[in-house]
């Protein structure tokens, strides 16, 4: 996910007899029992998914079996993409700027427009980004262990590929609001710099999943979905000990709880695929009861964004709704797998995939450098920047295309100076 793309490949077990004949459908004869998950007597395997077998329990986590060959999974590159891409997208046409005397400060429409927030239980991906990027640093590191690489030097490429650009992108930005502030004596450049690296911190989360991986890996191997019944636990014991007893402070706890139990939960994205069909909608529905259960409750929020004005929000820091968030997203994209697998084999769709895939990275570092710019040229072409005006008539709505555009147009060169190494085409 945040990975090169080349890091998701995946190892197919040499069957001991033939394999059954692929099905276009998920159905399989029996689920797996409950003491070997992802194995039974089935008539169909993970292959007539995804491409691939999923791992059996009689083999541990950091072991790969013996392989005939890498194959790729299209729907986890598509995944991964789409979901930096649609935060890339929301922040482009959903930002509001409210300019004060103290400098921008953002909001959204989600304050002002009644209902909208239901939308976001579809477009806050960041439970889909960490669980599908659990499952490739799970195949990853299957692949090192074949290439004699330890976990320790697994560990520190991962974080140096990711750590750097982003470090080098958060010091330019500090850099030059300092010397803006004081070659211009602009005060509230602190602020804009603060905005423009915000989106960053999710990417400070995931290097922290990626230095507990071999935490992560051992409490796989040896207690295996028992890991993801306490990591829920203790997310759900945070929000009591915070909203009930009023221990603010014990809640950031759960920005390493919550985004890692999405995390460990893509150490099962196999066992995810092989399950009949039935399985991926009960998995949904159950999210989504779950949803509705948490949401009208009282106690949390609709809206899965933080929202000005709301007196909690669900991401910051985040609550136990963004675990039944997952649960339900994992249940959709797998009911949605089918149809998107069979889209994704066409010519053309690959030829998307490939490049939303060379871009997703490059674009989410750069998207707020873009918007930045995209607003100063605005704000000093026609006077106002756009977004500025907080009442959401039609003529905002029909604007939003414009937002997104000019901040594409702003970004893609600074992804062409800065940003050529992801864009390259692996060859």
């Amino acid at each position: 996910m945040i990975e090169s793309g080349g890091d998701q490949e995946r190892a197919t077990p040499v069957p001991s007899t033939p394999p059954p004949a692929p099905s276009a459908s998920k159905s399989r004869e029996t689920p797996g029992t409950p003491g070997t998950p992802g194995t039974s007597g089935t008539s169909e395997t993970t292959e007539s998914r995804s491409g691939s077998t999923a791992p059996s329990d009689s083999v541990p986590a950091e072991v790969p079996p013996a392989t005939d060959g890498p194959r790729r999974d299209r729907y986890v590159d598509w995944l991964r993409a789409l979901s930096l891409i649609v935060v890339v997208v929301w922040h482009w046409a959903f930002t509001i700027l409210q300019w004060g005397p103290d400098g921008p400060s953002p909001t959204s429409p989600l304050g002002f427009t009644s209902g909208l927030w239901i939308l976001t239980w579809l477009l806050q991906v960041l439970p889909l980004f960490f669980y599908v990027g659990g499952y490739v640093h799970l195949l990853s590191w299957n692949r090192a262990c074949e290439r004699g690489v330890g976990i320790g030097t697994f560990v520190w490429r991962r974080i140096r590929s990711l750590a750097i650009p982003a470090l080098a992108l958060a010091g330019t930005w500090i850099v030059f609001g300092v010397i803006v502030t004081w070659a211009f004596g602009i005060e509230w450049m602190g602020r804009v710099v603060l905005l423009v690296i915000s989106p960053l911190w999710f990417i400070g989360v995931y290097l922290v999943l990626i230095a507990l991986l071999p935490i992560s890996l051992w409490l796989h191997r040896h207690y295996d979905v028992l890991a993801l019944i306490w990591l829920a636990g203790a997310a759900l014991v945070v929000d009591v000990l915070r909203l009930r007893y009023g221990y603010e402070a014990v809640g950031w706890l759960n920005m390493i709880i919550v985004w890692g139990l999405a995390h460990q939960a893509g150490f099962f994205y196999d066992r995810v695929v092989a399950l009949p069909r039935r399985f991926d909608v009960a998995i949904l529905w159950t999210g989504l009861f779950a949803l509705f259960g948490l949401v009208y409750s009282g106690i949390y929020p609709g809206s899965m964004v933080g929202v000005p004005g709301d007196k909690l929000s669900n991401m910051a820091p985040p609550t136990f709704v963004i675990v039944a968030l997952l649960i339900f997203q994992i249940g959709l994209v797998e009911v949605l797998r089918p149809s998107m697998e069979r889209l994704l084999v066409r010519p053309r769709w690959q030829r998307v995939n490939e490049t939303v895939n060379r871009f997703a990275l490059p674009l989410f570092l750069f998207h707020t450098t873009g918007m930045a710019i995209w607003v100063a040229l605005t704000w000093w072409l026609v006077g106002s920047g756009p977004g500025e005006r907080v009442r959401l008539d039609l003529f905002w709505w029909l604007e939003r295309p414009l937002a997104i555009a000019g901040a594409l147009i702003c970004t893609l060169p600074v992804i062409m100076l800065f940003g050529r190494q992801w864009t390259a085409r692996r060859r």
